[in-house]
């Protein structure tokens, strides 16, 4: 189903203090993942594939906070990015960073909300 929050991500200046502060204060199981500059983010029990297992729980990211992405950003599920962006920007909103492939997993992008919101959206391949 698409137009679900599925994803956030959280950026950092000091990836190893923000990678123990969440692991200490929520229990949330981090793994980092330096071929990508990425830590992978589990805040409750997952399957094997890594997708929540429960129902309440959404799983994320943690990045080096660069631009565009300088503050916590959500990620909806949409069918179709493009056809999502183009609607998007018809609607006063405008696309930061184009579709672009994560691996084999699907596709993800960056958008501004008309009231200057940094959100993303993610296409599942």
């Amino acid at each position: 189903m698409t137009g679900r929050v599925v994803h956030f991500e959280i950026p950092f200046e000091d990836g190893d203090r923000a990678r123990g502060f969440y692991a200490d204060v929520f229990g949330w199981n981090i793994m980092n993942m330096p071929e990508m500059n990425y830590t992978m983010v589990s805040t409750g029990p997952t399957d094997e594939q890594g997708p929540p297992s429960e129902p309440g729980f959404i799983n994320g990211g943690m990045l080096q906070r660069d631009a565009p992405v300088g503050s916590p950003v959500i990620v909806v599920d949409v069918e179709d990015i493009d056809g999502s962006l183009e609607k998007i920007e018809k609607l006063g909103g405008s696309t930061v960073i184009a579709k672009q492939a994560v691996a084999d997993m699907g596709f993800s992008a960056y958008f501004k909300d008309p009231e200057g919101n940094l959100m993303g959206l993610w296409q599942t391949a």
